[in-house]
């Protein structure tokens, strides 16, 4: 169980920056209520993202559908998140991402499709589904140099030890 998908997009609507972070942080100090893990969206809000976190002392979740710079996401690891990754990494411009994908520590990485959005290369454009995921894993065990079964079992180990 997790509290989720919470967290900040500016990418839209940037003035409501302010009522945006009260919310998260609203949402946060619930989820430690409740003794609960978190699934964060950010989105044009990295200084935000991370300054909320710490005005809560939140470090319990995963950063969802990761699309960020290393070192935003040293600061989100280093505050104990996970990583997860979508099929944005097979996107041709998207180096951030595998970037940011060899990075994360194997106890940290998370795989996911944000179905309906995002399919993987060759199948973008189309509605994302489960049944695509294989592709982004194999896609991400070679941005990682490990095997497909490997990256399965290493994802599936972190999911389970973190949303039991």
């Amino acid at each position: 169980s997790a509290i989720g998908e919470i967290g900040l997009d500016f990418h839209y609507a940037p003035e409501t920056a302010k009522g945006q972070c009260d919310l998260f942080a609203a949402q946060l100090e619930l989820a430690k209520e409740l003794d609960l893990p978190v699934v964060i969206h950010t989105r044009d809000a990295d200084d935000a993202t991370v300054g909320v976190l710490d005005e809560t002392d939140f470090h319990n979740g995963i950063i969802h559908c990761f699309t960020g710079s290393v070192p935003f996401e040293r600061k989100l690891l280093d505050r104990g998140f996970m990583v997860s990754i979508s099929g944005i990494v097979t996107f041709r411009a998207a180096e951030n991402v595998r970037d940011a994908a060899r990075f994360v520590p194997d106890d940290r990485l998370l795989i996911e499709t944000d179905s309906p959005f995002l399919a993987p290369v060759p199948l973008r454009g189309q509605t994302n589904e489960p049944a695509f995921l294989t592709r982004t894993a194999a896609f991400l065990a070679d941005v990682r140099r490990t095997a497909v079964d490997a990256l399965a079992a290493l994802t599936y180990a972190n999911a389970v030890s973190l949303l039991g």
